[in-house]
């Protein structure tokens, strides 16, 4: 049970960066100033955050055209759900 709320912590805390990552770089982008990197935003949302980052790209209309932050996301949301799963799997 500990690894599951140590999980889904970690997986909160990845997605409430990447919400306020792609808010961020949104207002930046609009004030024509220096933007986050590319490879952030997408490493964020694959390696825990996938929830936050899809949330940001639809809350901000932001990165929505480019299908590599889709593909990137949408992974990153599937194996942090099958993380999820195994975690609860184990827990029987």
């Amino acid at each position: 049970m500990v690894l599951i709320v140590i999980f889904l912590v970690i997986v909160c805390i990845m997605s409430l960066t990447a919400f306020i990552l792609y808010g961020m770089d949104k207002k930046k982008a609009k004030n024509k100033k220096w933007r986050i990197r590319e490879s952030v935003l997408l490493w964020v949302g694959f390696l825990g955050g996938a929830i936050g980052a899809l949330s940001g790209m639809h809350a901000f209309r932001h990165k929505t055209k480019h299908w590599y932050f889709w593909a990137v996301n949408i992974l990153g949301l599937l194996w942090q759900v099958g993380i999820l799963f195994l975690l609860f799997w184990k827990m029987k």
